[in-house]
């Protein structure tokens, strides 16, 4: 298969296009002294923004923390860096490491923050979950940074925060995004009513058709969605701040924090994240991990040697066997 010869895109990407020398057309449309300059402009944005709202609430950020290595280091960022009263909030989709699980125990005794574990009902997520193995719930364009399993489980996550966010009326929705997994441009988002209904609508209406109305309570409701309703801002704070996988896992190893055994090579926290792996690239052809870790390497975050070696790596059988069973799917 051909790949990319500056960061690991392959052939089978949508919308790839390789030029003589085999760069692709995402590398060679990449301006790093134009993301310098963006970096510098959202992190003022940011900081200006924090020095507004701040302190206004009973809790200044709502961070949606899974207890893998980029949401611990953007609690401690939030914490240290930011001064911020900051409400963990994990959703456990019944396949957290168990690591991760006393991860977020340790860290968030640790950094004095309070945390809430949400756990949905099974059946309904099983059901979810599994329809997603068994076919492309979502447009081919919702699919290219992540699974269809994976983009599901956000969705459910996403909405849920944000509701927390609403009712609390905490000003800001963190995510520990990496810097390749969304824009720059999106790092700081100003929700409004009518384009989160729209959102919500897109986001809902896939899982709304697998399992109907039980999924309606952890969307938001009309009365959280009306006009002139003040709403938080949706943060990626890791998009504009420095980053460094080494620095980070040294940090955060202070904090009691410590990789699972049991989890991929592109997951500190979800067993599940395996398998969606594998259905993904039997569905689509290419690595859902494979547009974050090329947005590493061109950023110079990680070396291509490291990407390529993540996107390789096979999976564990004897792990896939037991989620395949959990979801109650055959092997085809």
């Amino acid at each position: 298969m051909k790949i990319c010869t500056k960061c690991v895109l392959p052939e089978t990407f949508p919308g790839i296009r390789f030029n003589r020398e085999g760069v692709c057309n995402f590398c060679l449309e990449f301006r790093p002294e134009r993301l310098t300059v963006k970096k510098a402009e959202y992190r003022e944005r940011f900081g200006h923004l924090v020095k507004e709202r701040a302190g206004k609430s009973a809790y200044d950020a709502i961070l949606s923390y899974s207890g893998g290595k980029d949401s611990t280091f953007t609690l401690l960022t939030l914490r240290h860096d930011y001064r911020l009263n900051v409400l963990a909030f994990t959703m456990d989709n019944g396949f957290m490491s168990k690591r991760a699980v006393e991860n977020i125990r340790e860290v968030t005794s640790r950094l004095g923050v309070d945390h809430i574990m949400f756990r949905p009902r099974f059946d309904v997520l099983r059901a979810i979950f599994s329809e997603c193995a068994r076919r492309s719930v979502y447009p081919l364009s919702a699919l290219e940074r992540a699974s269809g399993i994976c983009t599901a489980c956000m969705s459910i996550i996403r909405y849920g925060t944000l509701r927390v966010a609403i009712e609390k009326k905490i000003p800001f929705v963190v995510y520990g995004w990496s810097p390749g997994q969304a824009p720059i441009t999106s790092s700081i988002m100003m929700n409004n009513a009518t384009m989160l209904r729209l959102m919500q609508k897109k986001a809902l209406a896939p899982l709304n058709d697998i399992v109907g109305s039980a999924i309606d309570p952890y969307f938001l409701s009309p009365d959280y969605l009306r006009d002139g309703r003040e709403l938080p801002a949706n943060v990626h704070p890791l998009a504009f701040l420095e980053y460094d996988e080494k620095a980070i896992l040294k940090a955060i190893k202070k904090l009691g924090w410590r990789a699972p055994k049991d989890t991929d090579a592109n997951s500190t926290n979800c067993l599940l994240n395996s398998f969606a792996n594998k259905v993904h690239k039997k569905q689509l052809g290419f690595h859902p991990y494979a547009f974050e870790l090329a947005g590493l390497v061109r950023q110079g975050y990680l070396e291509r040697s490291t990407a390529l070696a993540r996107l390789e790596s096979m999976e564990d059988d004897a792990l896939i066997d037991s989620i395949r069973s959990r979801l109650g799917l055959n092997e085809q």
